[in-house]
């Protein structure tokens, strides 16, 4: 168990406050080249100039806080490995995995918010893995133009915590996730994600090919779902938490292996909060339906799938598995 878990929230939630502030503050006094710039190329994925600003606060405070936790800093921008043990020299008793800006391509254009995430595990060496986590933490970083920021969290399992910041008074409100209750994905939002060019073509034909397999032909001049590509896996679980979405899959690994490369796709601190969605009632699986596990570092390949409820997960699942194995995507011996 992790030690003192709800006294660590508190010290991760002003690590998170001190991370978004200094985010918002580069935002509002740069231009949208300067955010966007890219500085570098690490674990598989492009470095920008506003990532560099979450990290450096990042470092800072995870530096005071390895004081009275020493712990194994897991996060992109810690060189190849992605791992730190802090302080020093320590012995480290939790294993913290964070994503300081998942939704960065968004974020730096002011286009959508990001999220800070994190999840903490006790500390394992290098068998930590994403079921083992014990307390996740998600906050909103907002655009500079929006003057309320959300912020979700969970430890063990005492259900969902949440509160919503009004930046412009000060005042904090509690929130509560209430995941959407309907029974069928028709007129409501859910998706394919899809964002980089690449294999975008076979992702949409599955799409289109899971949403005429539940819902039938298309009537002409109509529209049955609606989709959005939001470019942030903790935002997607935020829109399933929240209600606005229904289901949401990233199968990328899984096209991307029937091309023979690897393709940009979800690492395990992109989905570290996942445990919070299901805290909430979320459903979440991997991209086989099984249960979401993986090691906690920087660069194994996920995907996932994520359900509002468990009769959208009925309507969808079986479906969408039928659709995979028959392009080949999953193999029909799997456990």
């Amino acid at each position: 168990m992790v030690r003192n878990s709800v006294r660590l929230l508190e010290r991760l939630r002003e690590v998170h406050t001190a991370i978004r502030d200094a985010v918002v503050i580069h935002g509002e006094r740069s231009a949208l080249e300067q955010s966007a710039a890219v500085v570098g190329d690490e674990a598989g994925d492009t470095i920008f100039a506003v990532d560099r600003v979450s990290e450096d606060a990042l470092l800072h405070h995870f530096e005071a806080l390895s004081r009275e936790w020493p712990l194994l800093l897991v996060a992109e921008g810690l060189g190849e490995t992605g791992r730190r043990v802090m302080p020093e020299g320590g012995r480290p008793e939790i294993t913290v995995i964070v994503d300081p800006i998942d939704g960065t391509r968004g974020l730096m254009y002011q286009k959508r918010p990001a999220w800070i995430l994190t999840g903490v595990a006790p500390y394992a060496g290098d068998t930590a893995r994403l079921s083992q986590i014990e307390l996740a933490l998600q906050t909103e970083i907002p655009l500079a133009k929006q003057h309320l920021c959300d912020s979700l969290w969970t430890v063990g399992d005492t259900g969902v915590g949440g509160e919503r910041l009004n930046r412009l008074t000060g005042q904090q409100t509690p929130l509560v996730p209430r995941p959407s209750r309907a029974e069928t994905i028709a007129h409501g939002f859910g998706n394919l994600s899809r964002f980089f060019p690449g294999p975008r073509g076979r992702l949409a034909e599955i799409d289109d090919a899971l949403v005429e397999g539940i819902l039938g032909e298309l009537p002409p001049g109509r529209a049955l779902t609606f989709e959005d590509q939001y470019i942030c896996s903790g935002g997607q679980l935020y829109e399933l938490m929240m209600g606005h979405d229904r289901w949401c899959a990233d199968i990328r690994p899984l096209v991307w292996a029937e091309r023979k490369q690897r393709g940009l796709c979800c690492h395990p601190y992109d989905l570290c909060t996942a445990k919070i969605a299901r805290s909430a009632g979320v459903i979440v699986t991997d991209a086989h339906g099984r249960a979401l596990d993986a090691p906690l570092d920087v660069d194994t390949d996920l995907g996932w799938i994520g359900y509002a409820n468990a009769a959208i997960q009925g309507q969808v699942e079986p479906v969408l598995q039928q659709i995979l194995r028959e392009r080949g995507l999953v193999r029909t011996d799997r456990g």
